[in-house]
C-alpha cells in the first residue's frame, strides 16, 4: 500500500485528500502540517464589522481527518530530500511515495517598515487586531494597498484589499462616523486589479470615487513609516496601514532542491507535476503554474488544481499515466458588507455583475455550504 503524503492543512491540501478519497484510492494518506484547524481566511474581511468572530473562523480537523482516515503530524516542514521521497519536519523524518505540496505562498516583507503595516491575510489574529484597531480610532486617515511580486506577475492578492476598504468605510457610514476619516487606496499600477478584467478595474476605481475614497496610483511603495506612506510620487499621512505584499513560495524550499520560478515559487505544469520530480505534485499558493495571464492565486484556483492532481494520482496508483488538467478559473466576489461585485473569468467567457445585495449574501451562503465538510 502506497503512503500519499500531503503538506498543509489549507484548501488545496484538505481538497486533495477530500478528491483522492473520492476517487477510490484507499492507500494511506499523511497529511503534515503545524496545526489541526482550517482557518477559513475569505471571511476575515467581516472581522472589523463584527459580523464573524476568530474563533468562529477556525475550524477543528480531527472530525475530517478521521472520516477521510488521515493520520495527522502536527509538525512545520524545513525541507526535503531524496528528490521529494523523503519530507524533513521539526519532528522527524517521514518517507512517502506521492508528495502533494500545499503549504501556501509567503509574503515578501522587504519593503522597509513593513512592521508598521497589518497584513490582512497572515491570520485571522490580523483581521482581529484590524477591528481593535478601527474601533479605538475617533477619526484620522487609513491608508489601504497592495503589491506583488515582480518575478512572479500573477503572485498578487488584491480581492481582499478592496473588500477591506469597502467594508471599513461601509462600517464607518453604518456607525455614522465617516466623515472624522479619510480613506486612501494606493497601489504601483495605474490598473489595480487588472488579472479582474477591465470593466471589473473601471467597476472598482468608480466605486472608490462615489464613496469619496481617495487614491494614489502608479507610483512604486518605497517605504512605510509609523504614520506615513511613501511612494515614488510622493508621501501621505497614515494612521492606519493596511497592506498585502506579492506572494512567493515558503522559506522551506531553500532546503528542498526543488525547480524554481524567477519567483522563488514551485514549477509546475498543467497537471500540477512538479517538473523533474516524479510523483511529487504541487497545488495553490506554493506553486507557479503556466496558463493565462489572469490565473489566479485564491482557494477556488487551489481547489481545482488540488482536485486535478488528486486524480492523476489516482490514475497512477492504477498504473495509469496522468491525464487530467487543472482548470484554469476566477471567482471573486467582492464584498462591500451589504452588497457585493461577482467578477467570473475562464478560458471560454468572462463575466462581471452588477453591484447587488444578493450577491453579499451568496458569499456568506458559500462559506456555510464549504466549512459543512469539515465542521
Amino acid at each position: 500500500m502506497a503512503n500519499i503524503t500531503v503538506l498543509g492543512s489549507g484548501f488545496g491540501a484538505l481538497t486533495t485528500v477530500r478528491e483522492l478519497r473520492r476517487s477510490g484510492v484507499r492507500d494511506e494518506i499523511t497529511v503534515i502540517s503545524p496545526r489541526d484547524e482550517l482557518h477559513y481566511l475569505p471571511s476575515s474581511i467581516w472581522l472589523p464589522a463584527g459580523l464573524r468572530k476568530g474563533p468562529e473562523l477556525k475550524i477543528p480537523l480531527s472530525h475530517f481527518f478521521a472520516e477521510h482516515r488521515v493520520r495527522h503530524v502536527k509538525a512545520s516542514v524545513t525541507g526535503l530530500s531524496a528528490d521529494g521521497r523523503v519530507v524533513k519536519t521539526e519532528a522527524g523524518e517521514f518517507a512517502n511515495d506521492q508528495l502533494v505540496i500545499a503549504t501556501g505562498g509567503r509574503f515578501i516583507r522587504k519593503l522597509p517598515g513593513i512592521e508598521h503595516a497589518l497584513i490582512p491575510c497572515e491570520g485571522v489574529a490580523v483581521g482581529e487586531e484590524i477591528a481593535r484597531r478601527l474601533d479605538a480610532m475617533s477619526g484620522g486617515t487609513i491608508a489601504v494597498g497592495f503589491g506583488a511580486n515582480p518575478n512572479e506577475p500573477g503572485a498578487v492578492r488584491g480581492g481582499p484589499m478592496f473588500e477591506f476598504l469597502f467594508i471599513i468605510d461601509s462600517l464607518l457610514r453604518r456607525q455614522g462616523r465617516r466623515e472624522r476619516f479619510k480613506l486612501i487606496f494606493f497601489n504601483p499600477s495605474t490598473r489595480p486589479g487588472q488579472r479582474l478584467g477591465d470593466k471589473a478595474v473601471d467597476g472598482l476605481l468608480a466605486e472608490m470615487a462615489r464613496r469619496g475614497i481617495e487614491t494614489r496610483l502608479g507610483h512604486k511603495m518605497v517605504r512605510f513609516e509609523a504614520d506615513k506612506v511613501v511612494t515614488e510620487g510622493g508621501e501621505f499621512a497614515a494612521d492606519l496601514i493596511l497592506f498585502m505584499p506579492g506572494l512567493t513560495g515558503p522559506a522551506w524550499l531553500a532546503e528542498a532542491d526543488l525547480p524554481l520560478s524567477p519567483g522563488g515559487m514551485i514549477a509546475a505544469d498543467e497537471k500540477c507535476r512538479v517538473k523533474d520530480r516524479p510523483n511529487v505534485w504541487v497545488v495553490g499558493d506554493s506553486g507557479s503554474f503556466p496558463g493565462p495571464d489572469w490565473l489566479p492565486k485564491q482557494a477556488h484556483q487551489a481547489d481545482l488544481q488540488a482536485k486535478a492532481a488528486a486524480e492523476n494520482i489516482a490514475a497512477v496508483l492504477k498504473g495509469g499515466a496522468p491525464t487530467v488538467d487543472f482548470k484554469p478559473e476566477l471567482i471573486c466576489i467582492v464584498d462591500m458588507l451589504d452588497t457585493a461585485m461577482l467578477v467570473y473569468r475562464s478560458e471560454k467567457r468572462s463575466f462581471l455583475g452588477p453591484k447587488m445585495k444578493i450577491f453579499h449574501w451568496l458569499k456568506r451562503y458559500f462559506e456555510g455550504h464549504y466549512l459543512r465538510t469539515y465542521r
